[in-house]
């Protein structure tokens, strides 16, 4: 018999789980522990005293601790797999198909609150409201505490600001030196524009010491070694680089004055700042669809109390199962949230456009262009992105762009293919 070949073991993890994973985990299962400890006084409590709504609501509870369950195991299978190399990309999207899960959980019991509700409102039962409303006030008790477990975590935390590396990235960072021939202000300016120096004159010199664009001389050394001169010409209200400054913005810059103050030189230090991206993708849908589910029951019981209290207190039976209906759209609109944005996890739709917009403009600041882009999510907080460069003079390789492309945290994974 022929012997399966083994995979070549990769010399990087693919362990792209959320930041929070494991403490996400523990508070899930904190969750499961206590529904099942109302679930078995309910039904011993209703079994013991003859109460049917009692032991209805005990095994109601039941299914809400196999809907925490759900969350529980994802959380344990994606670390127990999270090295295992036959998941391409790691584990971190167990979570998303878990929560994609729960949403349709969710909508089937959206269909079935809503069946129930309306079969009420066509053929009315007798309601035994105080024992009903204790009820209800006992689910809502368990519900505000598992909230309270789950609180803290990122289930619903949009992160919907993105910091690109933006034209204004620098302006806010000029930098001042004093010279012999007056006090200088210099920045990098790129708004809406390729970025370029520009040098103004904050404390005005006499006349035998004026400057003149020309004989300031603007030279960046890089962390490699490379070197690159930059001569300034005169554009009304200040003098600007002719040539653009090449990405990334990380490197020592030396001012010289010319022949008049040769004995001058001054140098500055550029570092590129750090580029976070927080998009959507950050949110732990595991977790958001656990708190979605006591949400849900939350709303329900709320609406459930409010439905009886009428019905108790002024004859509005129909109030009960309205609610009811109510209740059911509330939990069918939040299933179809969720559905709807894990569903584009696992289909690995662009989870931030933001941020293809800056990876472009980033590669074309090169003077090379992307005939092929891919980005997709990995797990919460990590962003997996496969390039296609096409290099206009051959000199730049993958892992110029690897180390290019680094600035951007979130992507925790990057392919890059140059070509010619």
């Amino acid at each position: 018999m022929n012997a399966i070949p083994q995979l070549a073991v990769p010399d990087h993890e693919h362990v792209f789980l959320g930041e929070g994973h494991d403490r996400n985990a523990r508070k899930t299962w904190w969750v499961i522990a206590l529904c099942s400890v109302v679930m078995v006084i309910e039904i011993v409590g209703g079994l013991r005293f003859g109460s049917l709504a009692l032991i209805a609501d005990g095994l109601h509870m039941s299914t809400h601790a196999a809907a925490m369950l759900i969350a529980a195991l994802a959380y344990t299978y994606a670390r127990r797999h999270a090295r295992d190399t036959r998941f391409s990309f790691g584990t971190g999207k167990v979570g998303d198909l878990a929560g994609f899960s729960s949403a349709i959980i969710l909508a089937m019991i959206a269909l079935l609150i809503g069946y129930e509700a309306v079969d009420r409102l066509l053929h009315p039962v007798r309601i035994g409201f105080d024992q009903a409303i204790a009820i209800a006030f006992l689910g809502l008790a368990v519900n505000i505490v598992s909230a309270w477990v789950l609180s803290g975590s990122d289930h619903d935390h949009d992160h919907g600001h993105a910091h690109g590396h933006s034209g204004s990235a620098h302006d806010d960072e000029p930098k001042v030196i004093d010279t012999p021939a007056g006090r200088l202000q210099l920045r990098i300016f790129e708004d809406g524009v390729p970025p370029r120096f520009q040098v103004r004159y904050l404390q005005e010199p006499g006349s035998a010491q004026a400057l003149w664009a020309a004989d300031v001389m603007l030279t960046t050394v890089r962390t490699g070694g490379e070197e690159q001169r930059f001569a300034l010409r005169d554009v009304g209200d200040c003098w600007e680089s002719a040539e653009e400054i090449p990405e990334p913005h990380d490197f020592d810059l030396h001012v010289d004055l010319g022949a008049r103050f040769e004995s001058f030189g001054a140098t500055l230090h550029y570092e590129e700042p750090t580029h976070h991206t927080h998009g959507g993708h950050h949110r732990d849908h595991n977790m958001r669809a656990a708190f979605v589910h006591v949400a849900a029951d939350a709303a329900v019981s709320v609406l459930a109390i409010l439905g009886l209290a009428a019905g108790k207190f002024f004859g509005l039976n129909f109030m009960d199962p309205v609610m009811g209906i109510v209740g059911a759209l509330v939990i069918a609109n939040w299933s179809f949230g969720l559905a709807r944005d894990t569903g584009a996890i696992l289909l690995d739709m662009n989870p931030d456009r933001r941020l293809s917009h800056n990876i472009v403009t980033l590669v074309k600041a090169q003077g090379d262009s992307i005939r092929d882009l891919h980005l997709w999510r990995l797990g919460p907080g990590h962003l997996g992105a496969i390039l296609a460069v096409q290099n206009r003079d051959g000199e730049r390789d993958s892992v110029h762009y690897q180390r290019l492309l680094a600035r951007f945290t979130d992507l925790s994974h990057v392919t890059v293919q140059v070509t010619r």
